[in-house]
């Protein structure tokens, strides 16, 4: 069976004023269809690092990253939660279909039952200051 991803001795470095840092490195991972994997380690260990690189939100310093699959779609939760203040709960969860230019009524439906699944129903038409930092969690 071939993974659905493939990681290959992955680096990334960060540069600043006072030099480089070396957040990942000799990173190598296959992941296969319907695997579920946990990322743990210490802190500045580097795991955000490689979900932000394999999300696209940042480039990598060297190594390759190759999907089996096409269309293949990742996510993560911020450590932070990066909700927009002046949308409420229900507009920031549809910003990425709205990105995506998949936002129609059976997705916007299909978010609402995913908030009220998830306790935040009732909230959906509040805005982020008025929910606990666990609820902004969700939301993410």
């Amino acid at each position: 069976m071939k993974p659905i991803l493939r990681i290959q001795n992955l680096k990334k470095i960060y540069h600043d004023i006072d030099g480089e840092v070396c957040a990942i490195e000799d990173i190598h991972l296959d992941i296969y269809e319907k695997e579920l994997v946990a990322i743990v380690g210490p802190s500045g260990c580097g795991k955000t690092s490689l979900l932000s690189i394999l999300s696209n939100l940042e480039s990598k310093s060297d190594g390759t990253i190759s999907f089996q699959k096409e269309n293949v779609t990742l996510g993560y939760m911020l450590q932070k939660d990066a909700l927009f203040p002046w949308k409420t709960i229900l507009d920031n969860c549809l910003i990425g279909l709205e990105i995506n230019h998949t936002l129609n009524e059976e997705t916007k439906n299909r978010v609402i039952r995913l908030l009220n699944t998830y306790g935040l129903g009732e909230f959906m038409n509040k805005y982020p200051d008025s929910l606990s930092g666990g609820m902004r969690q969700r939301v993410g």
